[in-house]
């Protein structure tokens, strides 16, 4: 166990400390899995548009989703909301058919959804530099992510636990920046949705959060260590809310 944790994290670039209670897995049900995501689908929708500073409200996600327009909001934020929402159906859709995967494929489809009209160019790796605010740490150059993008599916072999391995999965994507826009978000998709195929409830960062969330964050890419993003994310499974 401990050989497979030291390799993927050789294989991934960064370090985490190892916690069997972080990981605790419920008795696997995808059925059950996929409702509680569809209860909470607007709350879920709200979360993650909120984090990447959308200034929707609750109120006016529900409102949108129900197909009615918002006035005084502009147009692309409207859109990063319905692009979340249809990014989600896209994943909840993949599970039921159980066709998801972690795969250049499935990452790139799920980032067209998701980053649609934000990015440069969505739904394909990026072919130039990027930046991530409030950080030193420098994106990893274009012409190294498909070889990193291969390392990070090798490592989905040696973590075994699919919370574990999920939240992982999402640091890579956010720390390596595979995509012009979108790499948090498309890295939760990937995420949740090896979480709904091991029949495990998603984690969503509740807004309430978001201060705690960013700080955690810019800590992770600052020293390499993951391992109160770790903490942090695994305290933010959906379970919790029923």
């Amino acid at each position: 166990m401990k050989t497979s944790h030291a390799h993927a994290e050789k294989l991934l670039g960064f370090s985490w400390s190892y916690a069997e209670k972080l990981f605790q897995l419920a008795p696997p049900n995808q059925e059950r899995a996929l409702w509680r995501m569809k209860k909470l689908f607007p709350e879920i929708v709200f979360d993650v548009t909120s984090l990447e500073g959308n200034p929707f409200t609750f109120p006016q996600v529900q409102t949108l989703l129900d197909g009615i327009t918002v006035g005084g909001q502009k147009i692309s934020d409207a859109n990063q909301v319905l692009n979340q929402a249809a990014s989600l159906k896209k994943l909840s859709a993949l599970c039921k058919s159980e066709e998801f995967e972690v795969s250049q494929k499935i990452a790139c489809e799920l980032n067209a959804l998701v980053a649609k009209g934000e990015a440069l160019h969505e739904g394909i790796f990026r072919t130039g530099s990027v930046s991530i605010a409030g950080t030193k740490m420098k994106p990893p150059k274009a012409e190294e992510l498909s070889s990193i993008f291969e390392n990070l599916l090798e490592a989905q072999f040696l973590i075994e636990n699919p919370i574990e391995r999920g939240i992982a999965t999402f640091l890579s994507c956010a720390k390596n920046q595979f995509f012009w826009d979108g790499n948090k978000r498309t890295g939760r998709l990937l995420m949740n949705g090896i979480l709904l195929s091991a029949g495990q409830d998603i984690i969503t960062v509740s807004a309430s959060c978001r201060e705690e969330f960013h700080t955690t964050m810019i800590d992770f890419y600052d020293s390499n260590d993951a391992s109160s993003m770790f903490s942090f994310m695994a305290a933010h499974s959906i379970t919790h809310r029923f």
